[in-house]
C-alpha cells in the first residue's frame, strides 16, 4: 500500500491483541510493535531489583532503564540493557509487574514517547492498552479488542503450556481478572476504548475469523483517509 497509515488495537490481558496485530501487520505489510512488551521489560527489570511493587522506586528507575525493539527475520524482539529477553518476559509474574510499573505516570510517559518514535514515518499496526487513547490518538483505524475473562483464561492456559509453564486454569483466571481491575482501575491511562474505537469481541471467534474482521476495517478505513 502505498499509504502510510496506523491500526491501534488495545483491550485486556490475552484477548488475543498481539496474535491479530501480527497477522494483521502482515497482510497490510505494515510494521508491528508489540507495545504491553515494552512494559513487561521494565517490570522485570523492576522484579530483578526486588522493588516491582515500590511506586517510588519504579519512578526512579524510569531514566535508567534501556529498553530498545529490534526486528529479527521480521520478529519483534526486546532487549533490556542489551539482553534479550523476549522470552523472560513472558513469565505469569512478569505479567503483574508489568502492570504495576504502567500505573506509574511517568513510565507511561516515557513509553509513549518511545512508542511514537519507532512509529514515525511508517505504517503501523500497534496493540496495547492506551494505543487508541494516549499513542496514537490519530490513528487510522482504533480497535478495542475484547473477549471474556474465561476464555482469555484458556487461552492463556495453552499459551502458558505450549512453553512449558502450565498453570491451573483457576489460578489463571484469578490473575486476569485481578489484572483487568487493575488495567481498568489505575490513575495513568486506565484502560478504555477511544470514543471512536470499533469494538469487537472475539469470544466466538476463530484467529482467522477475527483476522478477517479486522482486515475489512482496516481495509475500509485506510481507504477512506
Amino acid at each position: 500500500m502505498s499509504k502510510i497509515f496506523s491500526i491501534a488495537i488495545d483491550g485486556p490481558s490475552a484477548a488475543g491483541k498481539s496474535t491479530l496485530a501480527k497477522a494483521l501487520a502482515r497482510e497490510l505489510n505494515a510494521m508491528y510493535l508489540d507495545t504491553g512488551a515494552m512494559y513487561r521489560a521494565f517490570g522485570l527489570y523492576m522484579l530483578r531489583r526486588g522493588a516491582a511493587s515500590d511506586p517510588a522506586a519504579i519512578a526512579a528507575c524510569v531514566d535508567d532503564v534501556n529498553i530498545t525493539v529490534d526486528y529479527v527475520d521480521g520478529a519483534q524482539r526486546i532487549c533490556l540493557d542489551g539482553e534479550d529477553v523476549s522470552q523472560a518476559i513472558r513469565e505469569p509474574e512478569v505479567s503483574m509487574a508489568a502492570s504495576t510499573v504502567s500505573a506509574v505516570p511517568k513510565v507511561r510517559e516515557r513509553m509513549v514517547a518511545l512508542q511514537r518514535k519507532i512509529a514515525e514515518g511508517h505504517s503501523v499496526v500497534m496493540d496495547g492498552r492506551d494505543i487508541g487513547t494516549k499513542v496514537l490518538p490519530n490513528a487510522t483505524l482504533k480497535v478495542f479488542l475484547v473477549a471474556s475473562a474465561e476464555v482469555r483464561a484458556r487461552r492463556r492456559c495453552r499459551e502458558l503450556a505450549e512453553k512449558g509453564m502450565e498453570q491451573p486454569y483457576e489460578q489463571v483466571l484469578e490473575e486476569m481478572i485481578r489484572r483487568d481491575y487493575q488495567d481498568t482501575h489505575r490513575a495513568a491511562s486506565p484502560l478504555m476504548p477511544a470514543e471512536d474505537a470499533v469494538h469487537l469481541d472475539s469470544s466466538d471467534m476463530t484467529l482467522d475469523q477475527t483476522v478477517a474482521a479486522m482486515h475489512a476495517l482496516a481495509l475500509e478505513a485506510i481507504r477512506r483517509q
